[in-house]
């Protein structure tokens, strides 16, 4: 004997079945509308909201409630750029969260009296193609390898005398 279904809830009719959670809006979004001609991706990063173009990252987005000496534009660049972008970018620095006082990566405060000013000039730099902001994300992690122990030559042997020795098998002399 079948059991007697339960009456089904029903389900509104309209459109609030499809409404999802609602997507926080990027921080600085106006930076995004700058370099938008350049087709922007961005990835959340650390509770922050990285961008790339094409291959490289050259900004992360960062407004956060806890910590926010570091909220603001953060741009990915190298400490051997930092004194000509400095002279651009006036309120330019370290970020502190990260605990070294220099980094590769520099920080346009949120709370500087030019922060949009210097956003939207980082913005043409990026625009204009400038080498000093942008990075391709893990080639810092290869070049570690290979210098840490020497190990691109150690390979490099180890290959010439696995090929010079026929295999480990030596042909007799008839």
């Amino acid at each position: 004997m079948r059991k007697p279904r339960r009456k089904a809830d029903v389900l509104p009719s309209d459109e609030s079945l499809f409404v999802g959670k609602r997507r926080k809006a990027p921080p600085y979004e106006f930076v995004l509308d700058a370099i938008a001609p350049l087709a922007p991706w961005t990835r959340p990063m650390f509770g922050c909201l990285a961008v790339y173009v094409e291959s490289k990252i050259v900004l992360i987005l960062r407004d956060k409630h806890d910590g926010t000496q570091d909220n603001g534009v953060w741009l990915a660049t190298t400490a051997e750029h930092h004194a000509s972008l400095r002279r651009e970018l006036l309120n330019m620095r370290s970020i502190q969260v990260l605990g070294k006082e220099v980094t590769g990566w520099q920080v346009l405060p949120a709370d500087a009296p030019d922060f949009e000013e210097a956003a939207l000039r980082a913005c043409e730099l990026i625009i204009a193609r400038d080498p000093r902001i942008g990075k391709v994300p893990g080639a810092r992690r290869t070049q570690k390898r290979a210098v840490r122990a020497g190990s691109a030559g150690k390979d490099a042997k180890r290959v010439k005398r696995k090929s010079s020795s026929h295999g480990g098998k030596r042909r007799a002399k008839s």
